[in-house]
């Protein structure tokens, strides 16, 4: 996948910590995000990230650049509204990444995205947001290499 496999992937080129972790965890975190972001910002799971979901090992969501984009947009606008946009804005722009507390990704994300995305990974809530906060700059760094959004466009060429 490219820059996906590059930003998320395990091992020593792996852009985050945990990689074998890491990347369902932000494959799930973007899928859900996209997909509110993408429907007006309904607070309902889709199906697919639902806990009573059938889960197949092979299921992976689509992370097409509309979906990645869609759910980056979504990651932002949440943690610009909970008061973070100065430390969303370091991740972006170049320079060094602001860090985030466990406890601002909750209150940014909100209990039924966490409660989400430990189900879907199997990971403990606790989990889930100690490791958020240690990817989350990272990630939104790697994916916004000219300090904005990527158009659909430069995302595909990215991900080639």
């Amino acid at each position: 996948m490219g820059l996906l496999d590059n930003v998320l992937g395990s091992g020593s080129g792996s852009a985050v910590p945990g990689g074998n972790v890491t990347k369902p965890l932000m494959i799930a975190l973007l899928a859900l995000l996209a997909s509110r972001y993408m429907s007006g910002g309904s607070k309902e799971a889709p199906a697919s990230a639902r806990p009573d979901a059938p889960k197949s090992p092979d299921s992976v969501p689509d992370l097409s650049s509309g979906t990645i984009i869609g759910g980056l947009g979504g990651l932002l606008k949440q943690f610009q509204q909970k008061g973070l946009g100065e430390v969303v804005d370091s991740w972006i722009k170049t320079g060094p990444n602001k860090a985030v507390a466990p406890a601002q990704i909750s209150d940014a994300l909100g209990p039924d995205v966490i409660d989400t995305l430990s189900q879907r990974t199997g990971l403990s809530k606790d989990q889930v947001v100690q490791m958020l906060s240690q990817v989350l700059p990272t990630v939104v760094d790697q994916f916004t290499p000219q300090g904005r959004l990527p158009s659909q466009q430069e995302l595909a060429r990215l991900m080639g």
